[in-house]
Order: C-alpha cells, then sequence, then structure tokens
C-alpha cells in the first residue's frame, strides 16, 4: 500500500518509523511519502492560511498550497477524452469533524485499498473548494474519529493510518490475533490474563486455567456480551 500525507508538520510522522509500521516499511508492505504543504507555497513566509470570507473567528487554510500539493500526487488532471480509461486514482481522506465516524470497518476497507492520500487540516479547516475539486477527480472522504475536536488532523491520520496499516495482510505476525479484537465481530473484546495466576491477591478466572478450550471460548462470548452491553450497548445486534 502506498500512503501519502500532507501537513505543515512532517515531523509528526516520524514516529511511523517505529514498531510494526517501522518494520512493514522496512519490508516494503507500506510506502509513505510525507509532504510539507509549505513547500507548494509562492511567498517568502511560506503562508498557507488567511481570513475567512464572510467573518468569524479563526483562519482558513488557502486552496492555492493544497492544489498544488495534492496535484504533484495526483498527477495533472485527465483530459475529458480519456477519463474513461484512466486508472483509479488514491483515496482522499480529509480529517473532519463534521466527517463519517471512523470505524474498525472502515479501517478494514481502507486496508483493501492500493493508495491513500491524508489532508491534515488546521486551524478553520481547508478551503472547501480543495474538496470539491479532488471530488471531481476521484474519490474524497471526510472522516471524524469521534464528537469532538482537535487542533489539526494530524492526530487523526496518525490513528487511522495505526489501524488501516496494522490490517494489511503481513503487517502483523499472527493473523489470528485480529480476529478477536474488539470490534472486530461487532463487540468489545474479552478481558485477558497472562501469568501469573495470582497477583496482588487477584486471581485468574479459574476457566482460563482448565485447559476446556469449549469453555474457554463459551466464558470469552460470554464476557464480550456483558462487557459491550455494559460499555458500549449500541453495539449489541437486535437479538442480543
Amino acid at each position: 500500500m502506498r500512503i501519502d500525507i500532507v501537513t505543515i508538520f512532517p515531523e509528526f510522522f516520524d514516529v511511523l518509523d517505529l514498531s510494526l509500521l517501522g518494520k512493514a516499511r522496512q519490508s516494503g508492505l507500506i510506502e509513505l511519502g510525507v509532504h510539507n504543504l509549505r513547500d507548494h507555497t509562492h511567498d517568502r513566509h511560506r503562508t498557507v492560511d488567511d481570513t475567512p470570507y464572510g467573518g468569524g473567528a479563526g483562519m482558513v487554510m488557502k486552496p492555492e498550497p493544497w492544489g498544488d500539493a495534492l496535484d504533484a500526487i495526483f498527477g495533472e488532471p485527465a483530459p475529458v477524452s480519456s477519463e474513461a480509461d484512466a486508472a483509479p486514482g488514491p483515496i482522499l481522506i480529509f480529517p473532519s469533524p463534521a466527517g463519517e465516524q471512523f470505524t474498525q470497518a472502515m479501517a478494514r476497507e481502507l486496508s483493501e485499498q492500493p493508495h491513500l492520500v491524508f489532508a491534515c487540516g488546521r486551524y478553520e479547516g481547508i478551503d472547501q473548494r480543495v474538496v470539491d475539486h479532488f471530488a471531481t477527480r476521484g474519490e474524497v472522504r471526510l472522516v471524524s474519529l469521534g464528537d469532538y475536536v482537535l487542533n489539526g488532523g494530524e492526530v487523526a491520520v496518525m490513528a487511522m493510518i495505526e489501524a488501516v496499516g496494522r490490517l494489511i495482510p503481513g503487517v502483523v505476525g499472527n493473523p489470528e490475533s485480529l480476529v478477536e479484537e474488539s470490534h472486530e465481530g461487532g463487540l468489545l473484546e474479552y478481558p485477558s490474563y497472562t501469568k501469573p495466576s495470582s497477583w496482588r491477591g487477584l486471581d485468574v478466572p479459574p476457566v482460563l486455567l482448565s485447559g476446556n478450550h469449549g469453555a474457554i471460548s463459551a466464558w470469552r462470548r460470554a464476557q464480550q456480551l456483558e462487557r459491550t452491553r455494559r460499555v458500549r450497548p449500541d453495539l449489541l445486534p437486535p437479538a442480543v
């Protein structure tokens, strides 16, 4: 998979050299490009924002540097006559509190794509014309991590790349570990334990020491249902 990120803080993504995603980059499973939006400005101050039309607090990111930065990734627009023959372009993702909610299902869907581009907005957001223009050139998605506001898109993009990247085949060493995670089957994950069997007066549930795999499986399923019912009842299927 190819991942491109446009940001005014490219050093923020140095952490992608670490852990499993860093190993995935080294092995060629993930190809990453981090692009500084200020490299596409045309004034000596490298300005990326301006006051909003219509008034209001804050600043809005200008369309010109965004257009140039994304053009460099997408390539020049194809002539109208050849659009039908053009290969599908990357999926362009704008982190936004006004977007659709990011879920595990979306992470899995995006993990199957060959090329993702993340546009990290700041201030009061990016000029809407950038979204509208690139929506004419490919798939554009506004995506929200949740019902809250961050200072910029970098944290949201990092979370999305982490969630998407680990689902790419070969990134996680044991693919079976992905199956029983929270949200994979629509439920939260069951609690986990390891050695020692007793710690500070707290014991591991006896069923996990029994060696009875059927009983263990039933216990884990019951724990998933109980935890989901208690913490996220909105995730329970209607039958439950």
